[in-house]
């Protein structure tokens, strides 16, 4: 079997050991580990032919996995040392190594350096400061012509989300693309809108929540 490639570009600072602290304490949680995937990533994935994408901030794999089950080539990025050896190790053992490549990046200071069919984003927030625009405009333009960018972000809080503050306030899908401005001659918008879902938590609890979701085309060059 063809191992997936493993390039680490490493990093030191607070981000870094935030990440990698929370996802060792749950390597060992299969609620964590598992096979769960976004339900927005399959919502749109599904309709699309599969080709490369790219996972960014891939976490547990789900996400990455899915993708590679239903013939995409995905390269997994992720800050967290464990978070892609994980997914590797998944790859692995499920026999998809041929299908997965895996890169740790400080997205804020490299990118994968390769063109992709899709781009994922899914929930890309953070505690910490990140340049977001400048990496999902990054992302934008590591697309083919055809490909898409898909970004998914929080449009509310779950009882299990790290984040509880009552104040915070999620930008909608069109702000996030007026702030990468993107030029609408080479991209194009397929779809920005906030739907609601019944979703479930890692112990199992159920809640309401509502997405951002924003796709973008690139149409040219």
């Amino acid at each position: 079997m063809t191992q997936p490639h493993h390039r680490l570009t490493g990093t030191t600072d607070k981000a870094e050991t935030f990440w990698e602290n929370l996802y060792h304490e749950q390597r060992d949680n299969q609620a964590v580990w598992g096979t769960r995937v976004n339900p927005r990533l399959v919502e749109v994935a599904t309709s699309i032919p599969a080709g490369t994408a790219l996972d960014l901030a891939c976490g547990a794999g789900g996400d990455t996995i899915w993708l590679a089950r239903h013939g995409w080539r995905v390269t997994a990025v992720d800050i967290a040392t464990t978070a892609v050896e994980q997914v590797l190790a998944r790859a692995q053992d499920l026999g998809l190594g041929d299908r997965v490549t895996i890169e740790q990046h400080d997205l804020a200071r490299s990118f994968p350096n390769a063109t992709f069919d899709l781009v994922s984003a899914q929930y890309f927030h953070t505690p910490f400061a990140v340049p977001r625009a400048q990496i999902l405009r990054a992302a934008a333009e590591a697309l083919r012509p055809g490909g898409r960018l898909l970004v998914v972000d929080h449009g509310s809080i779950a009882p299990w989300s790290w984040n509880q503050d009552p104040g915070t306030r999620f930008p909608t899908p069109t702000e996030v693309h007026i702030e990468l401005d993107l030029a609408p001659s080479t991209w194009t918008i397929e779809r920005a809108d906030t739907p609601r879902r019944e979703a479930a938590g890692p112990d199992g609890q159920r809640a309401t929540v509502t997405d951002h979701i924003l796709l973008i085309r690139r149409t040219s060059h």
